[in-house]
C-alpha cells in the first residue's frame, strides 16, 4: 500500500493532489492564485484540489471585489469565493501549502511542524526554485506535482531567501498595487501550472 505521507519514490501519487493556498484575510492573494492555478490546469484539474485559507480570516467573507475583477480578467472564475480560517487540519490535508509571504508560509508549519516543513513554501519561493528536470519521464500531473515538491525543497537549503520571495498585501490599496500583486501572482501560477502539466 502507498505511504501516503510522503511522494513516493517515482511512484503513483494518490489522487487528487491537494494544494492549499495561504494569506492573512483569505480575501485576495490565496483566493486569486487558488481560482487561477486551477483555471490553468485545464483538463487535469480533476487530479488536484486547490484550495485556500488566511491566518486572520472571517470565515465566510466573499473574496475582495477588487481580486475578484482582477481574477476574472486573467481569466479565473470568482464565483462563490469565501474566506475560511487556515487550520492545522488544512495544513495537514495538503500536499503542497504555498503562502503569499513568509510570514504565512510559517504559520503554516508552525500548526503542523512535522507535516509541512518539507511542503510548505511561498508561492513565488515555490515558482522560483521549480525544476522541469525533477520530474523527468513523469507523465501525470499529479505524480509530476509530488517530485516537482520534492526537488524544490531539496534545492531550498542550497539557494536560500530569494529577494522577492514575498507578495505584500493589496488590499485597500489602490488598484494599481492590486494590478501589480495580481500580474506576479499570475506569473508564479503560470510557471507552477507549465510545470505541474509538463
Amino acid at each position: 500500500m502507498l505511504d501516503v505521507s510522503a511522494p513516493s519514490a517515482r511512484g503513483h501519487w494518490r489522487l487528487p493532489f491537494r494544494v492549499l493556498m495561504v494569506c492573512t484575510g483569505n480575501l485576495h492573494r490565496s483566493p486569486l492564485a487558488e481560482r487561477l492555478l486551477t483555471a490553468r490546469l485545464g483538463s487535469s484539474r480533476e487530479m488536484f484540489q486547490v484550495s485556500s485559507a488566511g491566518t486572520a480570516a472571517r470565515a465566510g467573507t466573499p473574496m475582495d471585489p477588487v481580486a475578484a475583477a482582477l481574477l476574472a480578467g486573467l481569466g479565473g472564475d470568482p464565483c462563490g469565493a469565501m474566506a475560511r480560517r487556515l487550520t492545522a487540519e488544512l495544513v495537514e490535508n495538503a500536499d503542497l501549502v504555498l503562502g503569499a509571504a513568509t510570514e504565512h508560509r510559517d504559520a503554516a508549519v508552525r500548526l503542523s511542524p512535522a507535516w509541512a516543513l518539507r511542503r510548505t513554501f511561498t508561492l513565488r519561493e515555490f515558482a522560483r526554485l521549480l525544476r522541469a528536470e525533477d520530474a523527468d519521464g513523469v507523465a501525470e500531473p499529479a505524480d509530476r506535482a509530488a517530485e516537482l515538491v520534492r526537488g524544490a525543497g531539496a534545492r531550498r537549503g542550497a539557494e536560500g531567501r530569494g529577494e522577492d520571495d514575498d507578495l505584500a498585501d493589496p488590499y485597500g490599496a489602490p488598484e494599481r498595487v492590486a494590478r501589480s500583486c495580481a500580474g506576479r501572482i499570475a506569473e508564479s501560477v503560470e510557471r507552477i501550472a507549465v510545470a505541474l502539466l509538463g
